[in-house]
């Protein structure tokens, strides 16, 4: 699979929802442990999904973006400022340049609706992926399904 074999696109109808759950599902419930009631969350309803796939419909990574009030109890309140979250990349897919692909679609997304940055919760082993996609680390580390984690922002 070469970089260019692929789209990132806004997840527009059911089958893309599912898409975007079934990777989600098996990088964080399979690959890392995530118990599945964790995972899919009352905010899924809402977000805007962000869907990686291949020229011939498999998809292979998946992010989402939450905004408005129900991104305030992850960005501090902050209007205009979204979160970034469930990114998901299949391991057969990464190196190729889809997750910072998907960075890119949800900021996108973000500034489509009128907001001026991100923040996201970032295991702290991606800290440098997101580093240099120009995410800051801020505050202290936590624990978010007994993964480490810290606090990112860019702003856009």
């Amino acid at each position: 699979m070469s970089p260019s074999s692929y789209v990132v696109r806004v997840a527009e109808d059911p089958a893309d929802r599912e898409a975007c759950f079934a990777v989600r599902k098996e990088v964080f419930v399979v690959e890392q442990g995530v118990p599945q009631d964790l995972e899919y969350d009352a905010y899924d309803a809402d977000a805007v999904h962000v869907l990686a796939v291949r020229e011939d419909g498999l998809p292979f990574g998946a992010g989402r973006l939450l905004y408005g009030e129900v991104a305030a109890a992850k960005t501090g309140g902050e209007p205009g400022v979204g979160s970034l979250g469930r990114l998901a990349v299949l391991k057969a897919a990464r190196g190729l340049g889809v997750g910072a692909a998907l960075v890119r679609g949800i900021e996108d997304a973000a500034c489509a609706r009128g907001l001026t940055a991100v923040d996201l919760h970032a295991q702290t082993h991606a800290l440098g992926f997101y580093e240099r996609l120009g995410y800051v680390a801020y505050g202290p580390e936590f624990l978010d399904a007994g993964i480490a984690h810290l606090a990112m922002r860019r702003e856009l």
